[in-house]
Order: C-alpha cells, then sequence, then structure tokens
C-alpha cells in the first residue's frame, strides 16, 4: 500500500505562507517548491496541518458502500461541532480552515482495511484516477452517518505572485500554465 511521501506531523524548518479564501478563513502552508518565471514567483504549497475530509455515508440496496464528500459549508457547519468532538477522541483537533478542513495532531498508523479508496472518474489518457483516503473516525448526526479522512497523498495548491505583489491560487489550466506546474512537481 503506498505511503503518504511525508510525514504530516515531521518537524519542518521550511518557509510557510498563509492563503486565505473569499470568506476570510485563512490556511498556513509549507512552501514545497517555488519557481521565478518572467518576474513571476510561481509556488506549489502544502498545507501545514492535516487536511481531512467529512463523507456522508450509505449503504445502498446491494450493501455497498456508498460515500460522499461533504464540501457544502451550511452541511459543514451543521455537523462540525459533533466532528469536532469526536476527532478530539482520537487526540486530533478539526479547524474549519480555507479550502478544506485540517486538524493538529497525530495520526495514527494506517490500517489497511481503514483506507478508502474513492475511484475518481479518469484523467485524459483514460487512466483510471483512484484517490486513497486514511479513515480517522466515524460518527452519526440525525441518524446519518458520516466518516472523517485524511488523503494519503499530499494536498497541493498551486499559487503565484501577482503583479500587485499579492498571493493568488492558480488553476493549471489557466493561461497555460501546466507546463510551470509540471516543472515544479518534477523539482520534488
Amino acid at each position: 500500500m503506498p505511503s503518504s511521501r511525508f510525514d504530516q506531523n515531521e518537524q519542518y524548518e521550511e518557509e510557510t505562507l498563509t492563503i486565505v479564501d473569499d470568506d476570510g478563513r485563512s490556511l498556513p502552508c509549507y512552501i514545497e517548491q517555488s519557481l521565478e518565471i518572467d518576474h513571476m514567483t510561481y509556488l506549489l504549497l502544502v498545507p501545514v496541518d492535516i487536511p481531512v475530509i467529512i463523507m456522508s455515508i450509505d449503504r445502498d440496496s446491494d450493501e455497498e458502500l456508498e460515500a460522499a464528500m461533504l464540501d457544502d459549508d451550511e452541511a459543514i457547519a451543521e455537523i462540525f461541532d459533533n466532528a469536532k468532538a469526536v476527532l478530539s477522541e482520537q487526540n486530533l483537533y478539526l479547524q474549519h480552515t480555507a479550502y478544506t478542513l485540517t486538524a493538529t495532531g497525530e495520526l495514527p498508523p494506517i490500517e489497511e482495511d481503514g483506507v478508502l479508496t474513492l475511484d475518481g472518474g479518469e484523467d485524459d489518457d483514460d487512466e483510471a484516477i483512484e484517490e486513497e483516503l486514511q479513515s480517522l473516525c466515524y460518527f452519526y448526526h440525525a441518524d446519518q452517518k458520516y466518516g472523517i479522512y485524511t488523503p494519503l497523498t499530499p494536498l497541493l495548491f498551486f499559487a503565484r505572485y501577482d503583479a500587485e505583489n499579492r498571493l493568488e491560487l492558480v488553476s493549471p489550466d489557466q493561461e497555460n500554465l501546466l507546463p510551470i506546474l509540471e516543472e515544479l512537481l518534477s523539482e520534488e
């Protein structure tokens, strides 16, 4: 089973910066890589804290597991206190940060039967995209089962400083930035 390429609890002496979403929430990140091209600085960022995903879990008529990621702020706000309480029993402390929920604390060891594999469709080369998530805990809210997970691969953000030296998140598809992202990734 693949493991995370880094220990999310390891003490880093790397440079950090904070990204902020439209709602004013912040997310401290390590600068994994930086690259200057044409007087623009491009950055590959990874959250300082542990990224967390909450999923609603159902069983269909064939007893297959169906999981759906919660990404609506209202739905997250409704269950946040319960999720926070249950996660604290694992000595992990949930935070509603920018772009993703995060937790502080020490992750439990990865157990093979606690890994959820999500089917993410196919990439441009018709290759299957799968994401593996480590299960942290489960809880119920209003008769609905939820699971709290963390990705086994690092959550990366692609950013740059704009002409006014403000940090902005960018998409690789935006302005044909894919070659720059590939160069940042290849430097790892």
